[in-house]
Formats: C-alpha cells, sequence, structure tokens
C-alpha cells in the first residue's frame, strides 16, 4: 500500500468535495454563508453543469442522496428524466437498431428539478443564493483544466457538426487550451433567467413561491419553449407537456450490509444496486488473507462484479413499467448463494448467467466491434456534510458532444437516451415515459452512532466498481480516505455497456500501470483478459467522499488526482 499522494484534508465543522475544485469552493462557501449540506450540494452541483459542461449538462441528470441527521433516513431523488411521449421506438428499429446521435435521444431534463426539489424539502437557501457561483463562472469565465481540453478534442468532430455548439466548445474553430477562459454567456443568461423569476415570485409570496417559480422558468416558461421550438423546427419529440408534467421522484434509499455498516443505493432505475449487490455477496468473506490488490483480490472481486452485472443486464429497468425484483436480488440469502458461483481458480470467461428465472431473456449482447464507437456520457460528483451531520450525495451528468445546444440556452437538454435499448425483450427498453437505465449512481454508507460517509464517482459502468474499491480500502484495509482513493484500481468490463451500441468484451479486465506485471501475469493464468491502463487513468472514476465522525465531529474529505477534483472545509 503506498502513501497518499495528496495531503489528507480534515475539519471539525463542514466540508465539500466535488469532481472540480470550483465545484467544492462553490459549496464550501455556501456552507460558510450559513446553508446546510443539501444548499451547499446543490451549490456544487449546479456549478459542475457550468465547470465540467463537456460532461454535465446544465439540463440533464442530477440523482441525489441525502441523510438528515435529525432522522437518520436516507432518501434519494431520482434526478432522472423519461422519454417524451411522442417517443417511437419502431423509428429505432427501422433505422439499424441504434439510436444515434442528436436529439432524437432526448429525455426530459431532470437536474434542474432535481436541485429544486432538493431545496425545498430538505434545504434553507434559494436558487439564486445557490446559482450564484455558477452564473458567475459562466459569465466570467473559469480556466480550462487540462482532462477538459483532452476530451473536448477527442470529441471536436462531433462538437462541430453541431452549428449551436461549435461557437461555444470550439472557439476560433478549435479545443480550448488548458489555461485559457472559457465563457459561456448564454448558459448565464438562463441561469440568470430562473434567479430573476424566483426574485419576482419571493417577493409575492416567500422561498417557496420563489422556488416554484425557477422551476416554472424552466419547464413552463420560456425555456421550455425554447426547448420545444427547437425540437419541433428539427424532428424532435419532446414538448411542453413533457416539460411541464415532469417532476422528480423520491424513494427511500435501498440497503444492504456490510461488516456491521449500512451501504445505501438508489433503486433499479439506476446501476446504483450493482455496488449494494456486490457489498452482500462479498459480506462474511475472509477478503484480507488474499492480500490488498493481489491477484487472488482482484480475482475475487471482479468475479463477484460480474455476478452484479449479469442480475443487472438481466432485471434493472424503469421501475414504474418493469417488475424488478430488488428485494430478492438484495436479499442475504440469495446474495450468499450467489457469491457461492465464484469461481476461485478460473475467470468466467464472459457475463454470467442471472441468478432468477423471469418471463422473458433479456437481449443476447453482441461483442464489440472495431466499429463501435461507445457513446461515452461521462459524469461528476459533489458531496457535503454540515455541522449538524447532514449528508448529501450526487451524480450530476450528461455530455454535450453527442446532441445540439439549443440556441439561446447555452446548454444540451438530457441525451441520457443512449442508456436505453430498443429491444423489446430488454429491461430498459425505451419508449414514452419510460426512463432510462442511468448509469450515475451516488452512494451513502453509514455506521450509526459512529460515522457517516457520503462517496460516488463518474466513470459510466466504472462507477460503482471504483466506489467499492474505495470503500473496501477505508472499511476493509483500514486506510485513511485519501490513500484509499489514492491506490491503483482495476475495472472489468464483462457486461454489455450501459451507453449506445452496448457493446460487450467478454473478459475484458482493465488494471492501472500500478498494479505490477507480476500481479497481472497472474491475473491472465486465472483467465482473465487483462489490458493496462496509464498509471492514473481518468477512465478508471474520480471518486470524492467525506467521512464524518459522528462520535467526534471531525470530518476527513477525499478527492481524486486522475480529474481536477478537491475538498474544501474546516
Amino acid at each position: 500500500m503506498s502513501a497518499p499522494h495528496r495531503a489528507r484534508i480534515i475539519g471539525r465543522k463542514h466540508m465539500a468535495a466535488a469532481g472540480h475544485y470550483l465545484a467544492a469552493q462553490a459549496a464550501f462557501q455556501a456552507l460558510e454563508a450559513g446553508g446546510n449540506a443539501v444548499d451547499a450540494g446543490v451549490a456544487g452541483g449546479i456549478a459542475l453543469g457550468v465547470l465540467q459542461s463537456e460532461y454535465v449538462s446544465f439540463g440533464g441528470v442530477a440523482p441525489i442522496m441525502i441523510r438528515m441527521a435529525e432522522t437518520g433516513e436516507v432518501v434519494t431523488l431520482s434526478g432522472l428524466g423519461h422519454w417524451p411521449a411522442l417517443t417511437d421506438v419502431e423509428h429505432f428499429r427501422r433505422n439499424g437498431g441504434r439510436i444515434p446521435k442528436g436529439i432524437l435521444r432526448t429525455v426530459v431534463p431532470a437536474a434542474p428539478d432535481a436541485w429544486i426539489t432538493a431545496l425545498e424539502r430538505f434545504g434553507t437557501m434559494s436558487y439564486g443564493e445557490v446559482a450564484l457561483a455558477a452564473r458567475r463562472f459562466a459569465r466570467e469565465g473559469f480556466a480550462v483544466p487540462s482532462l477538459m481540453t483532452d476530451i473536448i478534442a477527442a470529441h471536436a468532430e462531433e462538437y462541430a457538426s453541431w452549428e449551436t455548439s461549435a461557437p461555444i466548445f470550439l472557439p476560433g474553430g478549435k479545443p480550448p487550451q488548458p489555461g485559457d477562459l472559457f465563457v459561456q454567456s448564454d448558459l448565464a443568461d438562463t441561469i440568470d433567467h430562473m434567479i430573476a423569476e424566483e426574485a419576482a415570485a419571493a417577493a409575492r409570496g416567500g422561498r417557496l413561491a420563489g422556488l416554484q417559480a425557477a422551476r416554472d422558468a424552466f419547464y413552463r416558461g420560456d425555456i421550455a419553449r425554447t426547448i420545444v421550438a427547437y425540437h419541433e423546427t428539427n424532428g424532435g419529440w419532446l414538448r411542453m407537456d413533457d416539460l411541464a408534467n415532469f417532476r422528480v421522484e423520491q424513494e427511500t434509499a435501498r440497503r444492504v450490509s456490510f461488516r456491521g455498516m449500512e451501504v445505501h443505493s438508489c433503486g433499479a432505475w439506476c446501476q446504483g444496486p450493482v455496488l449494494a449487490q456486490t457489498l452482500g455477496m462479498l459480506d462474511g468473506q475472509d477478503l484480507v488473507s488474499l492480500g490488498h490488490n493481489s491477484s487472488a483480490y482482484i480475482h475475487r472481486i471482479v468475479e463477484t462484479l460480474k455476478l452484479a452485472y449479469a442480475d443487472r443486464h438481466a432485471y434493472f429497468g424503469d421501475p414504474n413499467f418493469v417488475d424488478v425484483p430488488l428485494d430478492e436480488l438484495l436479499s442475504p440469502a440469495y446474495m450468499s448463494d450467489r457469491a457461492k458461483l465464484v469461481d476461485t481458480a478460473r475467470a468466467a470467461p464472459g457475463m454470467p448467467e442471472p441468478g432468477l428465472p423471469r418471463d422473458f431473456a433479456a437481449p443476447a449482447p453482441h461483442a464489440a466491434r472495431p466499429e463501435d464507437a461507445v457513446s461515452e456520457l461521462d459524469t461528476s460528483y459533489v458531496c457535503t456534510v454540515d455541522a449538524a451531520g447532514n449528508a448529501f450525495s450526487a451524480t450530476p451528468s450528461d455530455g454535450s458532444a453527442a446532441a445540439p445546444v439549443i440556441p439561446g440556452l447555452g446548454f444540451v437538454p438530457s441525451n441520457r437516451g443512449m442508456q436505453s435499448w430498443v429491444e423489446a425483450d430488454a429491461p430498459a427498453v425505451l419508449g414514452p415515459g419510460r426512463r432510462p437505465r442511468l448509469t450515475p449512481s451516488p452512494a451513502m454508507a453509514v455506521k450509526p452512532g459512529e460515522w457517516v460517509m457520503p462517496f460516488g464517482s463518474p466513470g459510466n459502468d466504472v462507477q460503482p466498481q471504483a466506489m467499492l474499491q474505495t470503500f473496501l480500502n477505508i472499511h476493509l484495509w483500514g486506510m485513511a480516505p485519501q490513500q484509499a482513493v489514492d491506490e491503483p484500481r482495476f475495472a472489468t468490463f464483462s457486461y454489455p455497456r450501459s451507453s449506445e451500441p452496448h457493446s460487450y468484451d467478454p473478459g475484458l479486465l482493465r488494471v492501472e500501470a500500478r498494479i505490477g506485471p507480476d500481479t497481472q501475469e497472474e491475473l491472465r493464468a486465472l483467465g482473465h483478459d487483462v489490458r493496462e491502463w496509464p498509471e492514473w487513468e481518468y477512465a478508471a472514476g474520480a471518486v470524492c467522499t467525506i467521512v464524518a465522525n459522528e462520535r467526534t465531529g471531525m470530518r476527513e474529505g477525499a478527492s481524486d488526482q486522475r480529474r481536477p477534483t478537491a475538498v474544501a472545509g474546516w
């Protein structure tokens, strides 16, 4: 085990961690101004839609998890939109069975409603107060990090194909360079409009009336009309009723136990239960004797993950349309029996069979082909803990390269439809009102009376794997949070990808180069198709977390140097 590559950040009052250092600053400033963890998390989350607009949309997705210390209950806000009422799955089936880039993969933008709902039900501040930093970053600009340059450059051809996107993301006809000032004036105007509408209504009817007005400005007012007009003109399916009638859903988080700890996940409308199920299968196993990041340890983790991904593929979809057997999948008896299927001497050659019978078969995965360019949506993350012990965890997302910016608004409405399927037998098949099966999936772990730990990561299908390894590094191996985040990672891809075109690489195991050649060879001998990542690979996730000790009041945060993340607190 190596020493941390960043200093440990420990405080006694409140703390924020986020996928961009300025978002952590925005969240911390909200805490310093008297806001609670929810106000701060929303401030950081809205800021991420400006600061990382290459892979987080202001009008994208934003699944949220909240634990208020007074009750101890952990709840989720879905932050995920559904397909428009005009959606026609046969259109995709007639045209090659793919969901192409462009506005036809648009689902209802959910992030604005998710942030406002969190403020409404659990926060104390106004939308204007928490969105102030985001507006400033959009209006005045911020310095471009090198990863942002790399991502925009990798997708420069796509950005150039959208006449409304190119002026923003390819200023002067080329990607911005590290240190360049990145300004998004139209997005600043959009945020300004919501703030102004809120202020006018709040002056008449108070805080809640103001929040409703900010929501209406997006979903019923000028912003909605601008989105819909563009869709009507350009063959899109989104209409005013889709927006006006949309609300995120609040649920009690799902929970599993691991070594006396509670780990909370979102429901099966996302891949959150993959983490919960994997931990449930690993509970009670003697992992320590295998040695940290040894070939035997990596093999055991990977083979257990494959079982969880097999169940994800077979069962997970929008629970409003699909009868997902999640209670059974997360039951201790099922997870214990499922764990016995792991062969400690040999890797499964591909994705295992799912563990429960069902009335129809999930679509057969197709092997990845050279022409399959997976549409890589990426993501960010923000978490906060305040002085009272309230905790917030959110994973906002949606890239901007695969569909056009709405002119005058400065953002791409959620193109998360790429995480649906067109096959009729898929649990996450697309259709009017249905939600895609989302990869972003915040989590929270709790040991009642001792600590609370919000945690999450970007990384598409790798998210639960990066989160799992960091969690185990802290709570199994006894590492400080920053050391746990810094440790080298591995990830299996032996399942159909969540994003279009859902490619499948049987047996593929990626490992960061710091997992040395001897371990890699031992994994190959076990049957894994091992391919090396660079030492600090951004695709291996970028975990942020805060561990808040409820006995001492101390908070310790950690952020990932694989991306421009940061912790702020004291």
